[in-house]
């Protein structure tokens, strides 16, 4: 059988997914937020139109979030009020690490809340070695695969388990997608 546009492939550190359109990106955002916990930092990676905001506006509506969460291009940070508070952060306009903390984007407060980092790879990961990490990568028309992993499989587990069960959504519907599993 063929993969579906919602196959997953599983290993202890990492989830692959994919995603038909925007609605379904935002939708795998909602259902992650559904287990984010405060101090969780996810970053989002990924070329410009892959579906980084898309996952955020999701995760956003997860959090039980009201307001339009769009890319905080030029504001560099925005901060929402829900379930947890959600801080949405893009790196885009950053040159690198430095500017970051300069910037003061990265400080105590989100230990409250969620934060999400689109453009996180500006950030070297030693400076955020715990955060889970999304890398969105463009496909066939609006299809995207998006590829979740950690270094700490313990801590994001609820994450990977949320996006394997997502991804194969259609397999447990008959609808003829495969998962695959790997070590």
């Amino acid at each position: 059988m063929a993969p579906s546009s919602t196959a997953a492939t599983v290993s202890a550190r990492a989830v692959s997914v994919r995603s038909a359109s925007a609605a379904e990106t935002r939708e795998l955002g909602a259902l992650l937020a559904g287990v984010a916990a405060a101090g969780d930092r996810i970053a989002l990676i990924g070329p410009l139109g892959a579906g980084k905001t898309q996952l955020a506006k999701g995760f956003a509506r997860g959090l039980g979030i009201a307001e339009v969460v769009n890319s905080p291009s030029f504001t560099l940070m925005a901060e929402y009020a829900g379930r947890l508070r959600l801080f949405h952060q893009d790196l885009y306009r950053l040159g690198g690490a430095e500017e970051a903390i300069a910037g003061g984007l990265l400080d105590d407060r989100q230990e409250a809340g969620v934060t999400l980092t689109e453009w996180a790879d500006r950030l070297a990961p030693g400076l955020d070695p715990d955060r889970l990490e999304l890398r969105f990568f463009l496909a066939d028309g609006d299809e995207r695969r998006i590829e979740l992993s950690t270094t700490d499989p313990a801590g994001h587990a609820g994450y990977l388990s949320v996006a394997a069960g997502w991804g194969s959504r259609d397999v447990a519907a008959g609808k003829g997608g495969e998962m695959e599993s790997g070590a």
